[in-house]
Protein backbone atom coordinates (compact mmCIF):
# COMPACT_ATOMS: atom_id res chain seq x y z
CA UNK A 1 0.00 0.00 0.00
CA UNK A 2 2.98 2.16 0.45
CA UNK A 3 4.41 1.61 -2.37
CA UNK A 4 1.01 2.41 -4.86
CA UNK A 5 1.15 5.84 -1.89
CA UNK A 6 4.87 6.63 -3.35
CA UNK A 7 3.64 5.93 -7.06
CA UNK A 8 1.04 8.57 -6.51
CA UNK A 9 3.05 11.57 -5.26
CA UNK A 10 5.74 10.78 -7.41
CA UNK A 11 3.80 10.39 -10.49
CA UNK A 12 2.10 14.14 -8.57
CA UNK A 13 5.13 15.43 -8.36
CA UNK A 14 6.02 14.53 -12.30
CA UNK A 15 2.79 16.35 -13.67
CA UNK A 16 3.08 19.59 -11.92
CA UNK A 17 7.25 20.10 -12.86
CA UNK A 18 5.55 19.12 -16.47
CA UNK A 19 2.97 22.05 -16.30
CA UNK A 20 5.41 24.51 -15.29
CA UNK A 21 7.81 24.09 -17.92
CA UNK A 22 4.68 23.84 -20.11
CA UNK A 23 3.75 27.48 -19.57
CA UNK A 24 7.26 28.80 -19.79
CA UNK A 25 7.48 31.32 -22.71
CA UNK A 26 10.25 32.14 -24.87
CA UNK A 27 11.72 35.56 -25.08
CA UNK A 28 10.31 36.15 -28.53
CA UNK A 29 7.02 36.38 -27.35
CA UNK A 30 7.75 39.87 -24.87
CA UNK A 31 8.37 42.02 -28.59
CA UNK A 32 4.53 40.77 -29.79
CA UNK A 33 2.78 41.99 -26.85
CA UNK A 34 3.29 46.04 -27.60
CA UNK A 35 2.91 45.59 -31.16
CA UNK A 36 -0.62 44.69 -31.00
CA UNK A 37 -1.28 47.69 -28.20
CA UNK A 38 0.31 49.69 -31.10
CA UNK A 39 -1.91 48.72 -33.11
CA UNK A 40 -5.00 49.16 -31.22
CA UNK A 41 -4.56 52.90 -31.23
CA UNK A 42 -4.38 53.45 -34.97
CA UNK A 43 -7.66 51.05 -35.16
CA UNK A 44 -9.63 53.25 -32.67
CA UNK A 45 -8.50 56.32 -34.39
CA UNK A 46 -9.68 54.56 -37.71
CA UNK A 47 -13.03 53.96 -36.12
CA UNK A 48 -13.74 57.75 -34.67
CA UNK A 49 -12.42 59.18 -38.32
CA UNK A 50 -15.30 56.70 -39.29
CA UNK A 51 -17.97 57.91 -37.10
CA UNK A 52 -16.90 61.76 -37.56
CA UNK A 53 -17.10 61.42 -41.36
CA UNK A 54 -20.81 59.90 -41.11
CA UNK A 55 -21.94 62.68 -38.52
CA UNK A 56 -20.67 65.02 -41.36
CA UNK A 57 -22.49 63.40 -43.78
CA UNK A 58 -25.99 62.87 -42.18
CA UNK A 59 -24.95 66.78 -40.82
CA UNK A 60 -24.91 67.40 -44.70
CA UNK A 61 -28.10 65.44 -46.18
CA UNK A 62 -30.29 67.10 -43.04
CA UNK A 63 -29.49 70.34 -44.67
CA UNK A 64 -30.12 69.55 -47.96
CA UNK A 65 -33.42 71.46 -48.74
CA UNK A 66 -35.87 68.83 -50.25
CA UNK A 67 -34.36 65.79 -49.03
CA UNK A 68 -36.55 63.49 -46.38
CA UNK A 69 -33.63 62.42 -43.90
CA UNK A 70 -36.17 60.43 -41.41
CA UNK A 71 -35.38 56.92 -43.37
CA UNK A 72 -31.57 57.17 -44.27
CA UNK A 73 -28.75 55.64 -42.63
CA UNK A 74 -25.27 56.93 -43.52
CA UNK A 75 -22.13 54.08 -43.14
CA UNK A 76 -18.94 55.16 -43.97
CA UNK A 77 -15.34 53.46 -43.70
CA UNK A 78 -11.95 55.00 -44.89
CA UNK A 79 -13.54 57.74 -46.93
CA UNK A 80 -16.36 55.43 -48.76
CA UNK A 81 -20.12 56.08 -47.98
CA UNK A 82 -22.97 54.04 -48.07
CA UNK A 83 -26.49 55.56 -48.19
CA UNK A 84 -29.42 53.08 -47.16
CA UNK A 85 -32.49 53.55 -46.20
CA UNK A 86 -36.14 54.47 -48.29
CA UNK A 87 -36.69 58.24 -49.74
CA UNK A 88 -40.28 58.80 -51.24
CA UNK A 89 -39.28 60.02 -54.55
CA UNK A 90 -36.97 59.44 -57.09
CA UNK A 91 -35.26 62.73 -57.45
CA UNK A 92 -34.35 62.63 -53.06
CA UNK A 93 -32.12 59.36 -54.36
CA UNK A 94 -30.13 61.84 -56.45
CA UNK A 95 -29.98 64.87 -53.65
CA UNK A 96 -28.90 62.84 -51.10
CA UNK A 97 -25.83 60.94 -53.36
CA UNK A 98 -25.07 64.85 -54.42
CA UNK A 99 -24.66 65.69 -50.48
CA UNK A 100 -22.67 63.14 -49.84
CA UNK A 101 -20.40 63.52 -52.10
CA UNK A 102 -19.97 66.85 -51.72
CA UNK A 103 -18.72 66.42 -47.93
CA UNK A 104 -14.78 66.80 -47.40
CA UNK A 105 -13.00 63.38 -47.05
CA UNK A 106 -15.66 61.43 -48.85
CA UNK A 107 -14.15 59.18 -51.54
CA UNK A 108 -17.15 57.17 -52.93
CA UNK A 109 -20.73 56.63 -52.23
CA UNK A 110 -23.10 53.43 -52.65
CA UNK A 111 -26.41 54.64 -52.92
CA UNK A 112 -28.94 51.76 -51.64
CA UNK A 113 -31.52 53.84 -51.01
CA UNK A 114 -35.02 52.54 -52.35
CA UNK A 115 -38.30 54.41 -52.99
CA UNK A 116 -40.99 54.15 -50.39
CA UNK A 117 -43.89 56.49 -51.27
CA UNK A 118 -45.40 57.98 -47.86
CA UNK A 119 -47.54 56.02 -46.10
CA UNK A 120 -46.57 52.57 -47.12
Amino acid sequence: MKAFQAIKMVGGALIVLASVNAYAQSSDAAPAAPMAASSAPSAKAAKAANRALGRKVRTALSKTKGLSVTNITVRARGGAVTLAGTVPEQPQVDLATQAAQAVPGVTSVKNALSIRPVGQ
